[in-house]
């Protein structure tokens, strides 16, 4: 099993985004659910926000509100957080103000309920320098036990190559699925292999793509349009497009009985067996407890099989990026 922070958590995890940032959440009892789900199907590694959701009902609150209710499961899990958005400019936002703000904030929300294992700064902040940053963090949050440690989120292999020499960064959050697999050729991947830095791959199923529930445009759930109309890989022009992919993983998930999702989901995990490769955990999302269920289903996929996907991958390129242009990537 994988490793973070001398902790064994499970080789998939659980991101918490969708529990409280869809414009009618699910209930708390659905929400309760899924989270005993997580954890009874040893998906223990788990990853939320400070800025998921409002501040009166983002990950933290969700979270403290589960561990009152099942205050055993608190030491079952290890909690990785992104922050560091300043609320007035919803920028990434390092200072020290933020940075004091955006923590202290972020340890009340738990109520002593569940230390915060990682935190990491949503995006790099570039007007801040990582050694002024993470040297507050260190000092006032680390050393003295209010946190586990330090994590990054959204950055290029640069900034890897900085950050080690500064912190001990616990792990490196960065997407990957089989839409996306840019930090398997940019160096991201690479830096964390020779760091000995996990990874903590996020959208491991496309946002949804992955998993083969929408066959045309008119399949995306209206209350999903902040994740997927917004993202030019889920426009109109592009979704026809990557439905090329989505169809030969749906080919491959046929013949081995499983899903296209399982498949999509297992594949990240694979990678970790490549030479020159970290340990990879996704961190599928879900809002139901039957989906926690299948997410977290351990597929063993062949070195035939990856090189396989290694072929359809070389002659497929997504339709759109990653993000709006708004968005900071690579940071």
């Amino acid at each position: 099993m994988p490793e973070i922070l001398s902790k064994k958590v499970g080789p998939i995890g659980y991101g918490l985004m969708g529990l409280t940032t869809y414009a009618t959440p699910p209930s708390q009892r659905q929400a309760f659910e899924v989270m005993r789900a997580a954890i009874q199907n040893g998906c223990t590694c788990w990853n939320g926000g400070e800025f998921y959701g409002a501040p009166d009902y983002n990950s933290l609150v969700l979270l403290e509100q589960y561990l009152e209710r099942y205050p055993e499961d608190a030491d079952k899990i290890v909690l990785n957080i992104k922050g560091g958005v300043n609320p007035e400019t919803h920028q990434a936002d390092a200072s020290p103000e933020n940075t004091h703000r955006s923590l202290d904030g972020c340890i009340a929300q738990l109520k002593g309920r569940k230390k915060i294992d990682m935190f990491e700064f949503g995006r790099r902040d570039p007007a801040i320098s990582l050694d002024v940053a993470f040297d507050l963090i260190d000092k006032e949050y680390v050393q003295t036990g209010k946190i586990g440690g330090i994590a990054l989120s959204e950055v290029r292999a640069e900034t890897i190559h900085e950050a080690v020499k500064t912190t001990k960064v616990v792990a490196v959050e960065a997407e990957l699925s089989l839409f996306s697999t840019e930090i398997l050729e940019n160096g991201v991947a690479a830096a964390c292999a020779k760091h000995g830095i996990p990874i903590i791959a996020y959208s491991p199923i496309g946002r949804g793509m992955l998993t083969g529930q929408f066959k045309k445009f008119d399949d995306i759930p209206q209350d999903s349009v902040l994740f997927s109309y917004n993202f030019p890989r889920f426009q109109q022009e592009n979704f026809k497009k990557n439905l090329r992919l989505v169809e030969k993983v749906e080919s491959i998930a046929e013949r081995k009985n499983c899903t296209p999702a399982q498949l999509a989901i297992n594949w990240t995990r694979a990678l970790s067996r490549r030479p020159g490769m970290p340990t990879i955990i996704p961190i599928p999302g879900a809002t139901t407890a039957k989906r926690v269920e299948g997410n977290s289903k351990l597929i063993d996929i062949t070195d035939e099989e990856m090189a396989e996907i290694d072929e359809i991958l070389a002659e497929f390129t997504p339709a759109g990026e990653r993000y709006p242009e708004t968005v900071p990537v690579n940071t």
